[in-house]
């Protein structure tokens, strides 16, 4: 099967990308406004860039009806944020913050978690996130601010905080962390059937 995406609606075109782009992390953003009001949404348009600088970056979208995310609109406003990661522990106060809420009403007391201090930045981050690393903004890249349309959002990583039981010997324990990725529809999964493939040497000079 051949599928052009001008041949797609926009429905279409999403629910085949969530369908087959998948297992995919989440970023648990926190971010304000100038009038100091505090927001906090989960986006599955989520990836680390490179390590030096340290740099993330996720994707809010434009609603059906042409508006953007608070968290796209406040991170113009203040260019700072935190990316919270989620957890099997956390799960269903991410999912809580899904919830689309009057602009200006926290999610952080809807989904019922605390707001911590950081660090280097004026945003809290999730106190109950097992990793938090606080963002200053890089640049947002804008596709399209038309329903269906999106951003990619860089932030250059300030300040990491990392529960102690989790990093031993610059190793982050996995079991301990026990992170969740997003799937289609309200799908989930854990990270618990694993396997390993060791990198493959190249051949030697002069083999095929």
């Amino acid at each position: 099967m051949i599928l052009k995406p001008e041949a797609l609606d926009r429905n279409e075109r999403y629910k085949l990308m969530i369908g087959s782009i998948l297992p995919r992390p989440i970023a648990w953003v926190s971010s304000i406004d100038t009038q100091g009001n505090l927001n906090l949404a989960p986006f599955s348009y989520f990836t680390a860039v490179c390590p030096s600088p340290m740099t993330l970056v996720f994707c809010p979208g434009v609603h059906p009806d042409g508006r953007k995310k608070d968290t796209w609109l406040n991170i113009e406003q203040v260019a700072e944020f935190v990316v919270n990661i989620t957890n099997e522990d956390t799960a269903e106060q991410m999912n809580l913050s899904a919830t689309i809420l009057p602009r200006g009403q926290s999610e952080f007391q809807w989904a019922g978690v605390t707001p911590a201090a950081s660090e280097t930045i004026g945003v809290p981050r999730v106190a109950e996130a097992p990793v938090a690393f606080e963002c200053k903004l890089r640049q947002i890249v804008t596709l399209s601010e038309d329903p269906g349309g999106g951003a990619a959002i860089f932030g250059e990583v300030q300040c990491i905080h990392i529960r102690d039981d989790l990093y031993q010997g610059g190793y982050v324990d996995l079991a301990g962390l026990r992170p969740i990725g997003r799937l289609a529809g309200s799908g989930y999964t854990r990270v618990t059937d694993l396997f390993q493939m060791e990198r493959v040497a190249p051949p030697a000079e002069g083999q095929s």
